[in-house]
């Protein structure tokens, strides 16, 4: 069986305030290179390894992490594909031609 993968996505500020999963994050009374390496440093000790970057700002960007998936990793269920509908969603009137 192939490895499967579990991801995480962090949204970092450097000017001092990390978003991930719900989460929020607040600089403290530190430099902003210390708050970032350490919660980069916390993310490593459970396993994450950072995979990449989607800079968003010049001080901000997404983080994408990974590790080798664990037991409740997947505890909420993948989003459903979306099927195409076959009736017009707009909640307006059904117009037909001949």
């Amino acid at each position: 069986m192939a490895q499967q993968w579990a991801y995480k996505v962090a949204y970092i500020d450097t000017r001092g305030r990390i978003s991930c999963e719900g989460l929020e994050t607040l600089i403290g009374n530190e430099r902003r290179s210390a708050f970032v390496r350490r919660y980069l440093s916390s993310l490593g000790r459970e396993g994450w390894e950072l995979v990449g970057i989607q800079p968003l700002t010049s001080t901000s960007a997404y983080y994408v992490f990974k590790r080798p998936a664990q037991e409740g990793d997947y505890s909420e269920p993948a989003p459903a594909a979306q099927q195409p509908q076959a009736e017009p969603s707009s909640g307006g009137p059904t117009i037909e031609t001949a």
